[in-house]
């Protein structure tokens, strides 16, 4: 009889999906070229997206496709299926999953597995405010950076082309939520792109533009301490940025931004980066959960209680062995997704040769941060670097993370390009809507008629 192969499932296509999956294939390499494992990738997406180079997107410092790397080029020695996995039961080892194919009609397929690696990450948490669904902008993926940037430069259009106070102070009035690594970036990066953008109109100056960033904490960016967080709070503000904190938006309907010290902005602009929660998938599976919706794991990266399940990154909870207190667990960051995925990939493969599993361990070494062209922020190995060195440091530690060869000497070219020639000030927002153009010359509707976009954004 012949025997079938060990299929490993794994979820997400994400940092440590891919990366678990690339370990895989090394590791697994004699029992690939046999058939005795396959391998199998289930992502939303046909790439992975390296999301601390988003911000850089946004400002056009770097290419959108140098910012994903391709699994099927990458995994090569994996089966890449394009879709999302919504249930989960493993008791049974099935998942349900629904791909391209099923919004044509083809309906969701079921796939078994022998062990499941459960790596999809997270999404962003939406708070139930007024208007926030309607008119609030993300800022985690590819896409959303982008369309950002595009959003920004018309909307700076929009404030060039009218004498109307109203529209164009609303049009010029950028508000952030969420002092993350994430808004703290974005908005950075983009007020330097907006500041150089603006000598190209003849009646925009920097002054202009309000660029407001609300924190409900205390403080920015915890992860660099708190005294590089006064700084750049510091540097921010000299930069004329009006930075909030203990504020929370209470509302944003009618494009009004309405914060919790009683202040309202009119605006065309709301981005939403105030935290991540759970991926939906985790809640419709039988595996154990913590009282925060995360996998219940052991420091070996298996599912407590769940024999042939693992995980790791956001998705999990992991117990930080390192740490002097008992119960605490490792953050849901990069830092420690890379990693993990490293010991998860040894893991598997240990497991299924019957040989002892590693524990997972690392302390963390700090944070770097970037607020924009030649401005950063960093704490590493105990060491506070601000400025110029701090940015530096910022980069050459990004290039060296960012996976695959290819990408690294794309991103260097880029980088190198940028610094000899003057920055890219375009905004291609009719890419969002190709069809546009045929469909007003066909007869039909705009698709930008404000009466079909409540957004009214490109």
């Amino acid at each position: 009889m012949v025997k079938e192969p060990v299929r490993i499932l794994i979820v997400g296509g994400g940092y440590v999906g891919m990366y678990t999956a690339l370990r895989l294939q090394r590791k697994l390499k004699p029992e690939l070229k046999r058939g005795e494992v396959e391998l199998v990738v289930v992502s939303p997406d046909p790439y992975m997206t390296y999301q601390p180079f988003l911000p850089e997107a946004a400002a056009g410092s770097i290419s959108p496709r140098h910012v994903v790397v391709p699994l099927r080029r990458v995994l090569d020695r994996c089966r890449i299926v394009i879709g999302e996995v919504r249930s989960i039961d493993h008791a049974r080892r099935t998942a349900t999953l629904s791909t391209l194919a099923t919004e044509e009609g083809a309906g969701t397929e079921q796939l078994t597995y022998d062990e499941l690696v459960l790596a999809p990450g997270s999404i962003s948490r939406a708070l139930p405010i007024p208007g926030l669904a309607d008119f609030a902008i993300g800022f985690k993926t590819v896409e959303e950076a982008i369309g950002l940037r595009n959003h920004v430069i018309e909307q700076m259009d929009i404030a060039s082309s009218t004498r109307d106070p109203a529209i164009r102070d609303a049009a010029l009035t950028f508000v952030f939520v969420g002092g993350g690594y994430a808004g703290v970036e974005a908005l950075g990066e983009l007020e330097d792109m907006a500041r150089y953008t603006a000598r190209y109109y003849h009646n925009i100056e920097p002054a202009d533009m309000k660029w407001i960033l609300v924190e409900a904490s205390d403080r920015i960016l915890p992860e660099v301490g708190e005294e590089m967080g006064t700084y750049t709070i510091t540097q921010l503000r000299r930069r004329n940025i009006d930075v909030r904190l203990k504020t929370r938006l209470d509302s944003c309907a009618d494009r009004i931004a309405v914060l919790s010290d009683g202040a309202r902005f009119p605006t065309r602009t709301v981005v939403w980066t105030a935290g991540v929660k759970p991926h939906p998938v985790l809640a419709a599976s039988d595996l154990p959960l913590n009282e925060r919706g995360r996998l219940r794991c052991t420091p070996r990266l298996t599912v407590d209680g769940a024999p042939h399940a693992w995980a790791a990154g956001d998705a999990a909870a992991v117990p930080d062995v390192t740490a002097a207190e008992t119960g605490r667990e490792t953050a849901p960051n990069a830092q420690h997704a890379v990693r993990q995925a490293a010991v998860l990939g040894d893991n598997i493969a240990h497991s299924l040769r019957g040989e002892p599993l590693e524990t997972y361990a690392h302390k963390y070494v700090g944070s770097v941060a970037s607020l924009g062209l030649h401005k950063g922020v960093a704490h590493v190995y105990g060491r506070k670097l601000k400025g110029y060195p701090a940015w530096f440091m910022h980069r050459v530690y990004h290039l060296s993370r960012v996976p695959t060869f290819n990408r690294k000497a794309r991103v260097l070219a880029e980088w190198t390009l940028a610094g000899l020639f003057k920055r890219e000030i375009v905004s291609l927002g009719s890419l969002e809507h190709p069809r546009a153009e045929f469909e007003l010359a066909a007869g039909g509707k705009h698709p930008l008629d404000p009466k079909l976009d409540p957004k009214g954004s490109s």
